[in-house]
């Protein structure tokens, strides 16, 4: 037999600035405020993308970087055409 057990709960007051603490575990972390109707508040840690870095979690970009680690474990870096690798970038070629 299984018993649920409820989560704690505590008393916050919110002070004269409109801030209440949420403890020490959370300092630094970013979370989402939703007021599901008045004085119902729900709280969630949340990891928030900004939108020139979103690009980064699509999964093409996930394939694209595995690719690119793969290809890199099988050429060594080598310095044999630097030279013309770095004339190349100069005179604005790819």
């Amino acid at each position: 037999m299984t018993t649920a057990t409820t989560p704690p709960v505590s008393v916050k007051v919110v002070g004269a600035n409109g801030q209440i603490s949420l403890g020490k575990q959370f300092a630094g972390r970013q979370v989402l405020v939703e007021e599901q109707e008045a004085g119902v508040w729900l709280i969630r840690t949340a990891t928030v993308v900004p939108d020139n870095e979103r690009w980064l979690h699509a999964p093409s970009a996930a394939s694209d970087l595995s690719n690119a680690l793969s290809w890199a474990l099988q050429n060594a870096p080598d310095d044999a055409a630097l030279n013309t690798t770095l004339t190349r970038l100069s005179n604005g070629q790819q």
